[in-house]
């Protein structure tokens, strides 16, 4: 059946040779119309606006605020890392925030941009940007802050520890690596590339309420589910056993699935709870 709504497609290519921007519009069942003009008679917004949040742990007396900054996009890296260097580097010297690699490894530059927990450095301008307001800029939800878009990760970092996130053998050999078949170490695909940014974590109501008490929140639980699956490791049981002894270090997830919707490296933290869940049930219980 042929439907009789119109609608319009439009499919635009840029020739950077000739400066030229091509326009392919599709119109119902009329077909393709295409035309090509100059680029420069395409007037394509070239600023991008932010209200980032604003404050210093060190002075008692100053209250949080948002203040706005302004850049010039044709002369910025298209990520919002590049805005916010450019910013430090150009507008405020004072603006304080954690990067490293630019490129979406070390997990330094996480912060709530527009709304979502993100890589700045992962992040594009022009997919946050487009408001007359501003982009908000925060640090992490529900984090001590330290100073604007840093917060402190030393709790994150303490529960991190806690799960011994090491192989444990008792007798490993002495002359040769610990062998793994490749299908045991298929298992662990979708563990390891986690790089602890707190992204899922600290989109989680869950953690934002029992993340300074004894609930380990969805990235430290899929660590702990990475070395639980680790065919290398003698300690497997007593692993299971940690979790079980404390019910709020497991069972404080209701399955919410923010942390999966967050995750830079498209993890799923919330599919490693449910196992380990079902794990405990099996093994310990």
């Amino acid at each position: 059946v042929r439907s009789k709504r119109k609608y319009t497609v439009w499919i635009v290519r840029r020739d950077c040779k000739k400066n030229m921007l091509s326009f392919a519009t599709v119109v119902g069942a009329r077909g393709m119309v295409s035309r090509t003009v100059p680029a420069s008679a395409v007037r394509l917004s070239s600023t991008a606006t932010f209200k980032i949040y604003r404050w210093n742990g060190e002075d008692a007396s100053q209250k949080p605020f948002m203040q706005e900054y302004t850049i010039d996009k044709s002369k910025c890296g298209p990520m919002v890392l590049d805005a916010l260097m450019k910013i430090r580097n150009e507008q405020d010297p004072t603006l304080a925030f954690r990067r490293s690699c630019r490129e979406g490894i070390c997990g330094s530059c996480a912060m709530n941009i527009n709304g979502t927990n993100a890589l700045a450095c992962l992040c594009s301008i022009d997919d946050v940007t487009g408001s007359s307001k501003g982009t908000p800029i925060y640090p992490l939800p529900h984090m001590p802050v330290v100073k604007d878009l840093v917060v402190d990760m030393n709790n994150f970092y303490d529960q991190h520890a806690a799960i011994e996130p090491w192989l444990k053998v008792d007798d490993p050999p002495q002359d040769r690596e610990i062998l793994q078949s490749k299908e045991d170490r298929a298992k662990l695909d979708g563990l390891y590339e986690c790089i602890l940014c707190a992204c899922c974590s600290t989109s989680c109501p869950s953690y934002w309420w029992n993340g300074d008490r004894s609930y380990l929140g969805p990235a430290v639980l899929l660590q702990a589910f990475r070395w639980i699956s680790d065919s290398r490791d003698d300690y497997r049981v007593e692993r299971l056993k940690s979790l079980a002894e404390n019910e709020m270090k497991l069972y404080s997830c209701h399955t919410i699935m923010n942390c999966s919707s967050v995750c830079p490296k498209h993890l799923q933290p919330a599919k490693a709870i449910q196992k380990l869940k079902s794990l405990i049930e099996t093994e310990v219980s």
